[in-house]
């Protein structure tokens, strides 16, 4: 009985009893005593105990091989090889697919020099296993190390019947070749590519590639030309590869048919799909590098980019920018044709969606296709073409260009179709009615010198868009070149009279400034009083100011300086003071150019006085933000603010109190001074 039940101090894991008996299995057990054997009697005595062992294990388990290996092994030492042949002829009746079993069996008779015993094996083995190919090369290696050639060759055709990998082929070739058999060789790389059908089982390109340079390498050069030419034949354009053309073009580099060559790179790369003849294409490059001319690295150069070029527009054919460097490159070296192509390719791909924004950059293909056909491919026919199909294909309901319209229209012109041109600009108009193509239209006909057109065309685009101020005064300074003064009027009476302007100061600044060219100095007046009566903006007070004192006449100072006082009247109640600020500095240098003593003095006392002033500020969320100071006018005219300046001054004189009488705090015995004098 345990009478301390307490934990130990040390506790012991099962994980450490574990180690430690692993630990324990590791240690070398001491070697058993050498036994030394003195008489037949001991020796046979030793047999029967080692035999009896092997035999135990064997009994044991029957299905482990290593223990026969080790049994026959044992006995072969011995030099009892009638008893190792019997214990592997047990074994292979126990498992005779055990490939280590027959290496074994074999090495033993080849090691004893039992060379028919040992074929007998190899024979066996082969028979039962042909598809060990271990087998087949040892069997042959034998025959070929006793000098039996024709044996090993028996070997071998007998191993070729079963149409082995392609190593075996290789093995066989070399066991000729170290024979000087070329003839016997090109045969069986015949069978090999032909007759045993090893082309169906193997269609690979390396296997014609070594028959052309075992052609090559034995200076049977035209055989291997004609290896190559069935090569490229067998495959045809389906089943191309690069690596056939490159070894054939490197062969025929090496016989210096450069222009050979070349013909063979190309036609590679023109069937070729691109991103599967990128070694083809570095290999091109070299050559032409090394052996062509400037022209022939130019076009590998073109050639890689092109590639490029259709590597990204085939990953996205809506990518317009790669499209455009794509079809530059063409135009700079290529034929008609293949531009032509490209342009197709390029146009084909329309924008899924009828926005704008998604055509602006599509629509100029179709305009480089057709300067391309006009001024390059000089095909007028095409460039029409071109033209029309571009402007049937844009949903004219949704949205236009105008551009494509009117380098349409140029385009007949410089054909000398102007009835085309007109018919064209005209169909657009009525289709889908822009300010660029109404003013391109007008444009068009201000050159051809055709007025009456051009007023038809004017009343039209008035029609569309009678808020356009541009279009008014162009149309007005027509009639005025014309000559036809009252028609102009009349045009500015009826821009003038529009309830919407998109720029209505820039319109009357126009029609005052036609009046003022006419003279009409009255007619002027009036305008700026018409104005007047729609805006009071300092600008056009000032404007009308100017404009009295340009007229140049004896009363033009009076008539300026009653504009500045009705200008002064009229702002009194604006709310933007910096506007009555401008307006009275533009007064007062009015004044100092032109006016006397008295009226200087008089347009000073109306300057107003700036001050600083604070303002709360709130934030979006109606809280707190602080102060802000600005700057404001108070002007003397203003009786309404008269109180506050009486208020500023007298808090200015407090002010100024304040800081005498703290001065005098701070200094007494100045006080007494003064006091005593």
């Amino acid at each position: 009985q345990v009478k301390n039940k307490a934990p130990a101090e040390v506790q012991i894991t099962a994980e450490q009893l574990l180690k430690e008996a692993k630990e324990r299995e590791l240690e070398l057990l001491p070697p058993p005593p050498q036994q030394k054997i003195t008489d037949v009697e001991e020796l046979n005595d030793y047999k029967l105990r080692k035999r009896k062992t092997f035999e135990d294990n064997i009994r044991k388990n029957r299905t482990v091989i290593s223990n026969w290996i080790k049994y026959a092994q044992w006995e072969e030492s011995l030099k009892e090889i009638q008893r190792a042949r019997s214990i592997y002829e047990r074994a292979l009746d126990v498992d005779y697919r055990n490939v280590t079993l027959w290496l074994k069996y074999a090495e033993m008779e080849m090691k004893n020099r039992q060379v028919n015993h040992a074929r007998n094996i190899w024979d066996r083995a082969i028979t039962t296993l042909p598809r060990v190919n271990q087998f087949w090369y040892k069997y042959t290696y034998m025959e070929e190390m006793l000098g039996n050639v024709a044996g090993s060759r028996q070997v071998f055709e007998r191993w070729m019947e079963w149409q082995p990998e392609e190593q075996a082929w290789h093995s066989y070739i070399n066991f000729e070749l170290r024979y000087k058999e070329v003839d016997r060789a090109r045969t069986i790389y015949e069978r090999y590519i032909l007759f045993t059908l090893l082309v169906i089982v193997h269609p690979d390109v390396k296997n014609w590639i070594k028959y052309a340079r075992f052609e090559e390498k034995h200076s049977y050069f035209a055989h291997a030309r004609k290896v190559y030419e069935r090569a490229v034949e067998f495959f045809g354009e389906e089943h191309m590869d690069e690596h056939l053309y490159v070894a054939f073009a490197k062969f025929e580099e090496n016989q210096k048919e450069f222009e050979r060559v070349r013909v063979i790179y190309k036609y590679a790369l023109d069937r070729i799909p691109k991103q599967e003849a990128q070694n083809l294409f570095k290999n091109y490059t070299i050559f032409e590098k090394k052996f062509g001319d400037r022209r022939g690295i130019e076009d590998i150069i073109v050639s890689k980019r092109r590639f490029q070029y259709e590597e990204e527009v085939k990953a996205n054919p809506h990518n317009y920018d790669a499209w455009f460097d794509y079809l530059r490159l063409v135009e700079s070296d290529a034929d008609a044709e293949t531009v032509r192509e490209v342009y197709e390719r390029a146009i084909a791909n329309v924008p899924p969606i009828q926005e704008k924004r998604h055509w602006k950059r599509y629509i100029y293909l179709w305009i480089n296709y057709a300067l391309y056909e006009e001024l390059e491919a000089k095909a007028s026919k095409r460039t029409r073409q071109v033209y029309q199909a571009c402007i049937e294909l844009i949903p004219h309901k949704k949205f236009t260009f105008a551009k494509i319209w009117l380098l349409y229209a140029q385009f007949e012109i410089r054909q000398k179709s102007l009835p085309l041109a007109r018919r064209a600009l005209g169909a657009s108009i009525g289709k889908c009615p822009k300010n660029k193509l109404f003013k391109g239209y007008i444009e068009l006909e201000l050159q051809l010198r055709e007025f009456d057109r051009c007023r038809k065309l004017y009343e039209k685009f008035l029609e569309f868009a009678p808020e356009n101020c541009t279009s008014w005064i162009k149309f007005a300074e027509l009639e005025t070149i014309l000559g036809d003064i009252d028609r102009a009027r009349a045009i500015y009476e009826l821009a003038i009279g529009q309830p919407r302007l998109d720029m209505p100061e820039v319109l009357w600044k126009s029609y005052i400034d036609f009046e003022i060219e006419q003279e009409e100095y009255e007619k002027t007046r009036n305008l700026y009083r018409r104005l007047l009566q729609r805006t009071q903006h300092v600008k056009v007070w000032i404007s009308f100011a100017q404009f009295e004192l340009s007229a140049g006449r004896e009363e033009s100072l009076s008539r300026c300086r009653q504009i500045y006082e009705e200008a002064n009247k009229a702002m009194r109640n604006c709310e933007e003071k910096e506007e009555r600020v401008m307006l009275l500095e533009s007064w007062r240098n009015f004044e100092e150019e032109f006016g006397t003593d008295t009226t200087k003095e008089r347009i000073d006392k109306l300057m107003p006085e700036k001050i600083k002033k604070r303002r709360k500020l709130q934030a979006e969320d109606g809280s707190d933000a602080g102060w802000e100071e600005y700057y404001d006018y108070i002007f003397p005219e203003d009786t309404a603010n008269q109180p506050n300046l009486k208020l500023l001054a007298m808090a200015k004189l407090w002010k100024k109190q304040q800081q005498e009488s703290e001065a005098a705090e701070m200094d007494p015995d100045k006080d007494i001074d003064e006091s005593q004098s």
